[in-house]
This record gives structure tokens, sequence and C-alpha cells, in this order.
């Protein structure tokens, strides 16, 4: 118990400082993601072959955009738009260094996990909002994306899941959080306790997300 008392009276404020970086750092980025990736996804859907509005000119760019974006490995899209990171915030250090690569990374993996939630849809919703004579806006609002909503709330929480393992990962270049005391402190100054504290907290703010993702998809999925 002194050990633990000791630990986290000269470690204590670090970690939680830790933890609300990391957590700043993946809930803002987890939002830009989705006002890019929700309506990508969207269009790829709708414009897709037996989507709403089949267009391959539309279609094949943003598929192209999607498959490209997610193919590049995080740690080395962290590095290779440094300049682009700098234009836009000032810096490619800290938590509001970490956000514009984040960001980046989700996009693509957003518009996929939307592309996928809507396809899943049942056709004869669609077929019927039109024989109501509803426009393509309100099937898409109305019938698609509500139809889909528990899809999507679990992809949100995978896209949480999957954000918070790239911000530990951004750590390495100095953007802050629970990934750099883990390479600060731990790995650096060999600090194993250090590292330890920090691994346990990514487990539990992992698991809460999870855990409260999939609670919110049972709730509100009406086909349950």
């Amino acid at each position: 118990m002194e050990y633990l008392a000791g630990f986290f009276d000269t470690y204590g404020a670090l970690l939680w400082q830790g933890t609300l970086d990391t957590l700043y750092m993946v809930v803002v980025s987890c939002a830009f993601a989705y006002l890019i990736g929700l309506p990508i996804g969207v269009a790829f859907n709708v414009t897709s072959p037996g989507g709403l509005r089949p267009n391959r000119a539309v279609n094949m760019p943003l598929g192209w955009v999607i498959n490209i974006g997610r193919s590049i490995p995080f740690i080395i899209l962290l590095v290779a738009i440094i300049p682009f990171t700098r234009l836009l915030v000032g810096t490619s250090l800290g938590v509001a260094g970490a956000i514009v690569p984040l960001v980046v990374a989700a996009a693509p993996f957003v518009a996929r996990i939307v592309e996928q939630s809507l396809a899943e849809v049942d056709g004869s919703l669609i077929e019927a909002a039109q024989s109501f004579g509803a426009s393509d806006g309100q099937i898409i609002v109305k019938v698609m994306l509500k139809e889909s909503l528990p899809s999507l709330v679990r992809g949100a929480a995978i896209t949480f899941v999957n954000l918070f393992g790239y911000a530990a990962m951004a750590g390495t270049v100095g953007a802050g959080g629970l990934g750099d005391i883990a390479i600060r402190y731990g790995y650096q100054r060999w600090q194993s306790d250090v590292m330890l504290a920090a691994v346990l907290l990514c487990v539990v703010v992992v698991q809460v997300f999870q855990t409260a993702g999939d609670q919110i998809a049972r709730r509100i999925d009406h086909k349950g």
C-alpha cells in the first residue's frame, strides 16, 4: 500500500493529465472524422451499383480515396503529413499536432463503416419510401441512416477504439497523452510500473467506451 501511495503521489497527476489529453485527442478527432467520413460514406453507398442513385463517375473516385486512405499505415502517415499538419495548426507536436493525422487516418475508416452500415438496410424499406414519393434526402435521413443507426453506433465505438490506439502510437513522435508517457517513462527510463499503469489505463478506457457503444446500440436496435 505504501508503494502504491508513493507511486500515485509521484505519477498520479501525470497519468491523469495523460488520460485527459488522450481522450481529448480521440474525441475531437473522432468528431471531425465523422464530419468528413459520414457524407463520403453516404455518397459512396448511394452512388454504388444497386444504390439509390448509381453513378460510376462519382463512386469510383470515392472508392479509391477510401481504399488508399485505409491502406497507409498510421505511423507512416503521421510522419508523411507533418508539413500539412504544421500548415493547419502551426505545429506537428503535442495534442494539437496529433489531431490532424488522426482525422486523416480515421475519415476513410469512418466512410467505409458508414457505407457498410447503410448496405445492411433492407432494400424493401427504401422501395416503400420511394413508392410514397419520398425524396432522396428523406430516404437517406429517415430510412437509411435511421435504420442503420445501431450499426453506426457500433461503428463509432470501433472507430474510437482504433483512434485510441493511433493516439497512443502518436506518442512516439511527441504527441502527448498516455502513449507519450509510456514511451518517455516506461521505455526510455525503464520504469516498468509507469508503463504498466499507462497500459492499464488504456485498457480500462477502451473497455468502457466499447461496452457503452454496444449497450447503446442494443437499446436503440428495435429489431432486437
